[in-house]
């Protein structure tokens, strides 16, 4: 009889395991498809009035000083400014939440190349670009309008992150 209660249990544990897979997968994929619509959603204010004024209330609500030097003052195309509003909204929340960081500086700045976004935090460094991490979020989206993403962050800090992202003509 204890046979067949180690090959039933193994059978139950076997469909269990199967189970557990693709309720993982299921989730996985549900997972892509919310992070492909937030990404496709721009908040109003950015749509309403600018990135300057988007930036300004996504850094009003910092646990973390930000310092914001906008040296934009026209607004540059669409996807342009929902990359770099992206850019710096997913930078300064894992300066807050993983660096230690007591001050934020982010430039945003016109180059011959296209806008550009500078973030900077004083923290212990240390961040890494995962697969299906935010900061590697930011490299793929940039990279998808076209831009470029250089990172750094060596143990002890600092972290700087620079964007650039073409503009529309």
């Amino acid at each position: 009889m204890r046979s067949a209660r180690s090959s039933s249990a193994s059978g139950s544990s076997s469909a269990a395991e199967e189970l557990i897979d693709e309720a993982i997968r299921t989730t996985k994929l549900s997972i892509g498809d919310l992070r492909a619509l937030v990404r496709g959603m721009r908040p109003a204010i950015l749509s309403d009035r600018g990135l300057d004024a988007a930036l300004s209330a996504l850094v009003s609500s910092s646990a973390v000083p930000v310092r914001l030097v906008n040296e934009v003052s026209d607004r540059a195309d669409v996807t342009t400014e929902l990359v770099v509003y992206f850019a710096v909204a997913e930078s300064v929340t894992n300066a807050m939440k993983h660096s230690g960081a007591t001050n934020i500086d982010v430039r945003i700045w016109r180059s011959e190349h296209g806008l550009r976004a500078d973030i900077r935090d004083n923290g212990h460094g240390g961040a890494q670009l995962t697969p299906g991490g935010g900061l590697q979020g930011v490299r793929e989206r940039v990279a998808a309008a076209g831009g470029s993403m250089v990172f750094s962050s060596p143990a002890g800090g600092p972290t700087e992150i620079e964007v650039m992202v073409p503009c529309a003509s």
